[in-house]
């Protein structure tokens, strides 16, 4: 007698856990400040009708595009853990590198500006360097570097120009091409879009890139979210935030050469004080003070409010004291924003 057996059905696979919409949007840090973008959007858009021509837009996004830059670049910095309080004067430092350079010393603009670039480079290699080295807090070690920038902007121009400022960039040699890269408009229908603002959607995409399919972005997020685990899995931490105190190095150099070459011109003073709406752009665009989560996009997105908020105001024929007041509101809604958003966001991913 012939025993049939029959083989056993296999389980029912189970179905894979898919997150909603809604979830899957809680995770992304940037969705605070989209919604606050499009709330600002709508609300001068209504008011003013300046705001929505090809001038108005042209030159929110103007205002928008220098802080953009360099708000992508704090924006990696805030999520590796680290602050960088010298942003704003380095500006005005690389800017000055090159005035000198091209205005007094006869040099190629474009020699000038690569000469610029290796100072840059150098001193944000320095402050990774002694915040790593010496366990500093780097709001501290990067003020000290913004006061030495300081004094050496000012005293090395009144030195050579017997002035604050340095100018005549227009003569220099290597003008026109250097001015093509870095100062030049393109003209979309009506609008006159500068190049600071092309700079400004390209470093953003590249940041943006490397921050969420390279490694390196993945190390960023580790020593940001702690630095013993992080090393502990073998992320080369110190690589890791001198690279990115290089690379707010890097943004600043290219502000400051978007500046010079656009008004020939620039002040030692310059850019003292921008540092805190660096941040306040990457707090807003999602980054948080503690390290460890935030969104270059919404960095750039952060910048653009500014840049919205700001000409907003103007054609609003608004008194601009009121700015200033809607920056300290944006700052703190923010904060509260992005500490539930990152709440929510553990809850998901759990």
């Amino acid at each position: 007698m012939t025993v049939v057996t029959k083989e056993p059905t296999p389980p029912a696979s189970q179905p894979e856990y898919l997150p909603s919409l809604r979830q899957r949007l809680i995770v992304r840090p940037e969705l605070g400040a989209a919604i606050g973008a499009l709330v600002v959007f709508v609300f001068f858009s209504t008011i003013t009708n300046e705001f929505l021509s090809p001038a108005g837009v042209a030159n929110w996004l103007d205002d928008a595009s220098t802080l953009g830059i360099m708000a992508i670049a704090v924006a990696l910095l805030m999520i590796g853990g680290e602050f960088d309080l010298s942003a704003g004067v380095m500006t005005a430092s690389t800017a000055l590198v090159t005035a000198l350079l091209a205005v007094q010393l006869g040099w190629n603009v474009w020699f000038a500006l690569a000469a610029s670039l290796v100072f840059a480079l150098a001193v944000g290699a320095l402050n990774g360097w002694v915040v790593m080295r010496t366990g500093l807090p780097s709001f501290i070690v990067t003020l000290g570097t913004f006061l030495a920038l300081q004094g050496l902007n000012l005293g090395v121009t009144r030195l050579v120009t017997g002035t604050v400022q340095v100018s005549g960039m227009r003569s220099a040699d290597g003008y026109e091409s250097a001015g093509w890269v870095f100062a030049s408009t393109t003209d979309i229908g009506d609008a006159h879009i500068q190049a600071s603002v092309i700079w400004w959607i390209v470093l953003t995409a590249i940041a943006a890139l490397v921050l969420m399919r390279t490694r390196f972005g993945n190390w960023v997020f580790a020593v940001g979210g702690s630095m013993p685990s992080a090393r502990a899995v073998g992320v080369p931490a110190m690589r890791t935030k001198i690279l990115l105190f290089m690379t707010t190095a890097f943004a600043a150099w290219v502000v400051g050469a978007c500046t010079l070459l656009r008004f020939t011109s620039v002040q030692a003073n310059q850019g003292v004080g921008l540092e805190f709406q660096y941040i306040i752009a990457a707090v807003v665009g999602g980054c948080l003070l503690t390290g460890g989560f935030g969104s270059v996009v919404g960095a750039a997105i952060g910048a653009l409010i500014f840049g919205m908020a700001r000409q907003g105001i103007v054609y609003a024929n608004w008194n601009s004291d009121w700015f200033m007041l809607f920056l300290g509101i944006l700052l703190l809604a923010a904060v509260l924003v992005n500490n539930a958003f990152k709440k929510q966001a553990e809850r998901v991913r759990r």
